[in-house]
């Protein structure tokens, strides 16, 4: 093809509609990282999610992602062993993966070694009150008879209290690893530590140097430290917890390729745990990720621009080297494009109307083939199973036995509908054997194929995003504010989050006097009552 050219033309694609379908499922693409969005000079940090379990027990690999896309045509009822392969892609994500997990572990056995190692101070720091002047000094201590022995008991209770307290507090599950460290955690971590080491510090000055024989007031000491931790506990409560309830801002969370919105009202927050507390919702309220929806106005452009010849009518040499023409080929294709712009809405309705057509007939194909696929399906009773002549099978043998029955109209479904991807054969048997024990309707095994679900629906090998990006030009640490705009980035797309404050509402009463309503009904001559 020449390369410079004063007129460009356009080649119009001659190929009719469903052709252009016909070819588009021909394909078989697979997932295909999206390009990145480019950032400012943003702060970046890093949180990682914990891994999740699967939901419908799919034991698989990443390698059922290449597995054979015509499961539906060739499958059987009694299915064999399967290779396993993973792709280029797959195997830089996990080698990231296992780098990232060794310094995330690090740090996560650093702070609960840290905590365990604080928190056993501050239960054997009482007690060492109590058991030092018995080791020490026994012969001088002053007996204190019933008053000590009542305060022993309120000792050993109120630790039994404070260690269920802090157990059910601070030793829970973690949620996420936060890039930055918990301001309100850290505080208090500081204040109890301080806490401690004056008491030490009073104990060693007052009653160990001096060898202090009122062994009652030792005892009330150890009391009074008692008292001020589960004080210091329930401050944790309020900071920790109670603090948060309250909601002040809503969060408005697109994502950025699809434009999927959610909104959330959180409380005083900071950006980091707002971020926590988006990525726990996304994975149940919004739909799951689904690259292939994003290919056909990709794959319209690129079909538009390929339609687009150049050609040269000077020579090789009628423009001022290679920069010229690459000018003036990108403005003849703009031009030609720019004139097709007008009848490319009319393309663009008949597609979408062609693909609705032929979702709906496969939808429909697909509804007839469970329903006939489900009437050879009887739960026997256990006074039929002893008299039956025929083999009883378990769930799963029944749900490989119907199966091939309805596999090939499900695929044509999962791939009009570029789901196929999402779901595997196995996933697809497992739902069936989980249905069919439970004694669940057609209607019912359909839902999950029929409508896009939850990313959570899906096993994790489809959506699990283990590493999350927060984008945010103010500190991670710092608390939410009206007009904040932070992203939490995966590899695939990015979650856009802004936030509003929630005005304030004032409310005023009117009083409305029940006697004041009386009517009276107006009669006019034109009229007819």
């Amino acid at each position: 093809m020449d390369t410079e050219s004063n007129y460009s033309g356009y080649s119009y694609y001659s190929g009719r509609l469903r052709g252009s379908h016909r070819h588009g499922e021909r394909s078989r693409d697979r997932h295909k990282s999206l390009s990145k969005e480019s950032s400012r000079s943003e702060k970046s940090v890093t949180i990682n999610a914990p891994p999740a379990e699967p939901l419908l027990g799919d034991q698989s690999v990443r390698g059922e992602e290449v597995q054979d896309d015509n499961w539906g045509e060739t499958t059987t009822a009694v299915t064999g062993t399967s290779e396993h392969s993973l792709s280029q892609e797959d195997i830089v994500r996990i080698s990231k993966d296992l780098d990232d997990s060794v310094g995330l572990d690090c740090k996560h056995y650093l702070n609960v070694a840290l905590s365990v190692i604080l928190g056993l101070v501050v239960l054997l720091t009482p007690l060492a009150f109590l058991i030092l002047p018995h080791l020490l000094w026994p012969d001088r201590l002053r007996a204190c008879g019933t008053a000590c022995e009542g305060l022993f008991i309120s000792v050993a209770f109120k630790l039994l209290i404070l260690l269920l307290a802090v157990w059910a507090l601070f030793f829970r599950p973690p949620r996420a690893g936060l890039p930055r460290i918990f301001v309100f955690q850290a505080l208090l971590a500081t204040l109890v530590l301080l806490f401690v080491l004056s008491y030490w510090l009073f104990y060693g000055v007052r009653i160990l140097d001096s060898q202090d024989e009122d062994y009652q007031g030792i005892v009330q000491y150890a009391v009074s430290l008692v008292d001020a931790l589960l004080f210091i506990h329930y401050l944790a409560i309020v900071l920790l917890e109670l603090r948060q309830l309250q909601p002040f801002f809503s969060l408005c969370v697109t994502r950025s390729t699809d434009g999927a919105t959610q909104h959330y009202n959180l409380g005083q927050l900071s950006i980091q745990r707002a971020a926590v507390v988006i990525l726990e919702n996304y994975y149940k309220d919004f739909p799951v990720h689904n690259p292939a929806m994003l290919k056909a106005s990709k794959s319209r452009t690129a079909k538009h621009l390929a339609g687009l010849k150049v050609y040269n009518v000077d020579g090789p040499g009628g423009n001022n080297g290679a920069a010229g023409i690459a000018q003036s080929q990108s403005r003849a294709m703009i031009a030609a494009a720019a004139r097709r712009r007008d009848s490319s809405h009319n393309e663009l309705y008949y597609e979408e109307a062609e693909h609705e057509r032929r979702v709906r007939k496969c939808r429909a194909r697909l509804v007839v083939a469970v329903e006939e696929a489900f009437t050879h399906i009887h739960r026997m009773q256990e006074a039929e199973q002893k008299k039956a002549s025929v083999d009883v099978m378990d769930p799963r043998e029944a749900a490989q036995a119907i199966f091939p029955s309805m596999a090939r109209a499900l695929q044509k479904y999962l791939r009009t509908t570029r789901q196929q991807h999402l779901h595997s054969m196995e996933s697809i048997q497992q739902h069936l054997a989980f249905c069919i024990t439970n004694n669940m309707t057609p209607k019912a095994f359909l839902e999950s194929y029929l409508t896009t679900g939850p990313t959570l629906q899906y096993g994790k090998d489809r959506w699990l995003a283990r590493h999350w990006t927060l984008v945010s030009e103010a500190s991670v640490t710092s608390g939410l504010k009206d007009g904040t705009i932070f992203l939490l980035k995966c590899i695939d797309f990015s979650l856009v989050v802004t936030t509003k404050k929630i005005p304030y509402i004032q409310l005023a009463e009117e009083f409305i006097d029940p006697k004041s309503h009386k009517f009276v009904l107006r009669l006019q001559s034109e009229t007819s009552v």
